[in-house]
Formats: structure tokens, C-alpha cells, sequence
């Protein structure tokens, strides 16, 4: 006679973060038939990245249409390259339509998430205390603003603010501002605060490599045949995807061709889009190609090349109540300092109190090192899982697209548990030190060792992202090897003396 399989378990789940992952962690659980979900945000709206930087000339440097969840296709993007109100409002429309929006606990930061014996125990600054089976971090990578460690940062008596903090009640129309960085964000906000500034000077540190694609504008008439033709936006989306996968991922993961490729592409653009040859000179960088993420863009060079604009490069020696002062001795006067400093990349779920097995905390487990197992699992602490944790980042592909490999590669581990497989999931730290490994010896080949400085490189020097290709990567994360793992069944009395 054959025994009856025991009904599938409804784990109860605590999702950290209701942005880009949170959203999409909701959906593919519920589809999957997990019902008891907490999300727990700690800000008064999702959204995530695109809710924090609201900057002028926010913008993704993803395709619209392949930056896209990939069951909600939006036929209505206004550019080729959204801008950040756009995307901000996608991830709310979709959060609405399958009920997410709804199910979000928000202003609920949370303070502390403590393990014991297959269950998590999360409280947040509301003092509210949560159990779950499972925690699911989803706290992106670029939320925690790094401000710089410059002399005198408090001593400016004018407005001051980071890009990611912007204060829109400061007036900017005939100011004169000063924006201390030239990277990503700095690129999109530099062409802006040119148009508005009195005096804009612009404080480099190290020059970036520019690609030159202009982001067009997409007409009605497009937007109307993409809505009738669904399969025209996965077309759309696949030809971007292999772009990508092809030229631009390959280029930064040690394929000569594609580097050659955009290498020259860059290069000339910088000769033949700065025509004053001082400028030009201090805005060639010393690094190869793709050694800091490339920056897509078209309008930095030419605010750079406006009479109102003026780029200083020798260095900032102190910032003064009165404005701030290079190294060359010059004060530059100033009513308004934006500070493009960038984030801390790999703070992740931190500042909460984690701890996992035996009472290991997150910060003591990561003191030497942030490392963690297929970017996902951090040995000590199971049954909590990491989304875009270290190594993640997959040269300039989109967020979402790897979010989404690694919902479907947690639900997989999940569903054993829902089996009544294990009460308990943990790494081996054999398997996490294989992994460290097979990231050195992929990061050899890559541009990210071309000897520059980047949010890439953890405090060791040592990139984190990922070395090899998107479809590898895809590969290597359609299944868990459980081999890897280390799993425990508790005796049921065990679990109810633990919940009484």
C-alpha cells in the first residue's frame, strides 16, 4: 500500500524591501501558492531605487523595454531609456494589479532579524515582531548614499544635499552650484543643473568612458503598434538582450573583439565630441574601457563645453563655509553643493541587527569579507536568502532579468521545504569558499582589474560582480545542487515546544 504524500507546507515568509525584488518575490510566491507573506518597507511608498533618486535627468541605462518584468511588458515607454518617474510609476501600476500595493506594511524599517531553530524572528521600528520560516531580502544593492570624506563637510553654510537625497525645494536658476563627481548619476545631473545654474563647477576625480547612444524619444505611432502587437515589445526586447549578451556583457568579461569594439567607439567619441583639447585631456580617463561601468550618454559632453560650466580636476582640498577649495590652492564660491559620491555597494541588508546560527551577526560574518554562496545564501544564517547579492551585478544587464533567475532558483529550494524535505537550509562554507574561488579565477580576464577604482571592487580591491556570461550564469542558477547544502529535519516536538 502506498502512503499518501503529505500536503505541501505554507511556509510564513518576511520580505525585507518593497521595490524592484520585493514586488516580484510577492508575485512568484503567491503563483506559487505561498500565501502568508509579510512585506515590510521601511519608507511610505515602494519603489526602491526609483522612489529614493528623484535627481533631475534620472534615467536607466537599461532599454525600456527589456527593463521590464517579463510576464508585464509595457508597450507604453516614452524613451528608449525611461526616465526614473516613468519607471517609478510601472513598478506601482504593476504592484496594483496583483496586489501588492495592498499588502505592503510600510514605515516598517527593520530593526533586528534573529534566528533559532527554523524560525526567523523580525522586529521592526514600529515594535512590531513578526515569525517566519523564511526572510527574503530584498534590499537592493545602491540604497545607502556614501557621502565623501572631504574636510569641512559641515561646515558649508549653503544648501548642500546628495543626488540621491535631492532637495527640490532648493531653487537652483542662476546659482552658482557645485557637483562633486562625474559618474553615472553625476553625467545624468551635470547636463541639468547646467541649464538652471548661474556657475556650474563640476569637481572630477577620475574622468569615465562615455558610450554615445542617444536616448530617442518613441512616438505614439510606435507605442500603438507595440500595444496591438505584443510580440513586437518581445522582439524589441530580445534584440536588446542580445546586444548586450553579445557585445556589451562580452566586452567587460574578456572577449577582445567586443572590447576592441567599444573602445574605439568611446575613444572617438571623446576625440571628436570635446573639442577643446585641455578639456579633452582632463576628461581621458587612464583605464581601460569598461573598468568602471560605461557610462551611456550624450548630453554630458556638451553641458560640459557650456560657458557657465567649468570642470576642475586638481582635486578638492577642503570644503569651506564659503564653498570649496582645491588642491591647487583656488576657493571656488558656491550657494549649492550636490554631492555625486555614489553609495556603499555592499552594505545590503545592514544597518539591521541579523543574526543567525549561534548568534552570528551579519557584520561580524562579513568583518574580513562579504562573501556568500551563488550570490544568494550567507553560511550561518539558513533559510534567509539575499536577492542581487555579491557577484550579481552581470555586466551592465538588467536588475530585473537577474532578479527574476534568482526568484525562480529560491521558490526551488523552497518547494523542497514545502515537501517536508528539511526544516532547515544552510550553505556549506566549503561551497561558499568554492564559489570565492571560482570568481577569482574567472576576474583575471575581465576589464574590472584594469587598474582603476570603482563601487565594483569591494574594501580588498577584488570586484564583485559577475565574471563570466549572462547565459552561463543562467545556466549555473536553473538548479540548486543540494550537495552544497547542509539540511536539517527537526522532531516535530522540537518545532512545538519552539512556538509555544
Amino acid at each position: 500500500m502506498t502512503l499518501p504524500e503529505p500536503a505541501l507546507r505554507n511556509p510564513r515568509v518576511v520580505i525585507i524591501g518593497a521595490g524592484m525584488t520585493g514586488i516580484l518575490m510577492t508575485i512568484k510566491l503567491r503563483e506559487a501558492g505561498i500565501t502568508d507573506i509579510r512585506i515590510l518597507e521601511k519608507a511610505s511608498q515602494l519603489g526602491g531605487t526609483w522612489r529614493e533618486n528623484t535627481y533631475p535627468g534620472v534615467a536607466c541605462d537599461i532599454p525600456s523595454h527589456m527593463y521590464t518584468y517579463s510576464f508585464e511588458p509595457n508597450p507604453d515607454w516614452s524613451k528608449q531609456f525611461a526616465d526614473g518617474a516613468e519607471i517609478q510609476q510601472y513598478f506601482e501600476r504593476v504592484a496594483r494589479k496583483y496586489g501588492v500595493s495592498n499588502s505592503v506594511q510600510f514605515n516598517e524599517a527593520v530593526v533586528s532579524s534573529v534566528y533559532q531553530r527554523g524560525k526567523w524572528t523580525v522586529k521592526t521600528s514600529q515594535h512590531n515582531s513578526y515569525e517566519a520560516d523564511f526572510v527574503i531580502n530584498c534590499t537592493g544593492i545602491l540604497h545607502h548614499p556614501a557621502l565623501p570624506d572631504i574636510q569641512g563637510l559641515d561646515s558649508f553654510r549653503g544648501a548642500m544635499f546628495h543626488t540621491a537625497r535631492w532637495d527640490h525645494d532648493v531653487d537652483l536658476r542662476g546659482k552658482r552650484v557645485g557637483i562633486i563627481g562625474t559618474g553615472s548619476t553625476a553625467a545624468q545631473v551635470i547636463p541639468e543643473v547646467a541649464k538652471l545654474a548661474g556657475q556650474l563647477t563640476v569637481f572630477q576625480r577620475t574622468p569615465q568612458w562615455l558610450l554615445p547612444i542617444p536616448n530617442r524619444s518613441l512616438s505614439e505611432r510606435t507605442k500603438k503598434r507595440l500595444r496591438e502587437n505584443p510580440n513586437r515589445i518581445r522582439r524589441r526586447a530580445a534584440r536588446y538582450q542580445w546586444m548586450l549578451q553579445n557585445l556589451l556583457t562580452k566586452a567587460v568579461t574578456g572577449h577582445k573583439p567586443q572590447n576592441a569594439l567599444f573602445s574605439a567607439i568611446c575613444k572617438l567619441y571623446l576625440r571628436f565630441g570635446m573639442r577643446d583639447p585641455v578639456l579633452r585631456a582632463k576628461l581621458t580617463p587612464d583605464y581601460k574601457v569598461g573598468c568602471k561601468r560605461i557610462i551611456i550618454n550624450t548630453t554630458l559632453y556638451p553641458a560640459l563645453q557650456r560657458n557657465n560650466v567649468e570642470l576642475v580636476d586638481c582635486g578638492i582640498a577642503a570644503i569651506t563655509p564659503a564653498g570649496i577649495r582645491g588642491q591647487d590652492g583656488v576657493e571656488h564660491e558656491l550657494d549649492v553643493i550636490v554631492l555625486s559620491t555614489g553609495f556603499h555597494p555592499t552594505a545590503y541588508m545592514r544597518p539591521m541587527d541579523m543574526r543567525g546560527k549561534n548568534g552570528l551577526s551579519i557584520d561580524e560574518a562579513w568583518r574580513h569579507k562579504v562573501q556568500t554562496y551563488r550570490s544568494v545564501f550567507m553560511p550561518g544564517f539558513p533559510n534567509n536568502f539575499l536577492m542581487l547579492g555579491p557577484n550579481t551585478p552581470i555586466g551592465n544587464y538588467s536588475v530585473i532579468a537577474m532578479s527574476e533567475v534568482q526568484c525562480d532558483y529560491i521558490l526551488k529550494v523552497m518547494q523542497r521545504w514545502r515537501r517536508h524535505d528539511f526544516d532547515e537550509i544552510d550553505v556549506k562554507p566549503s561551497a561558499v569558499a568554492w564559489f570565492a574561488d571560482y570568481m577569482k579565477a574567472g576576474m583575471g580576464k575581465t576589464v574590472w582589474v584594469g587598474g582603476c577604482n570603482s563601487w565594483y571592487l569591494d574594501p580588498d580591491g577584488e570586484p564583485i560582480l559577475w565574471p563570466y556570461t549572462w547565459p552561463q550564469w543562467e545556466k549555473e542558477m536553473q538548479e540548486p545542487n543540494m550537495a552544497d547544502f547542509t539540511t536539517t529535519k527537526f522532531e516535530s516536538s522540537d518545532i512545538e515546544e519552539q512556538a509555544a
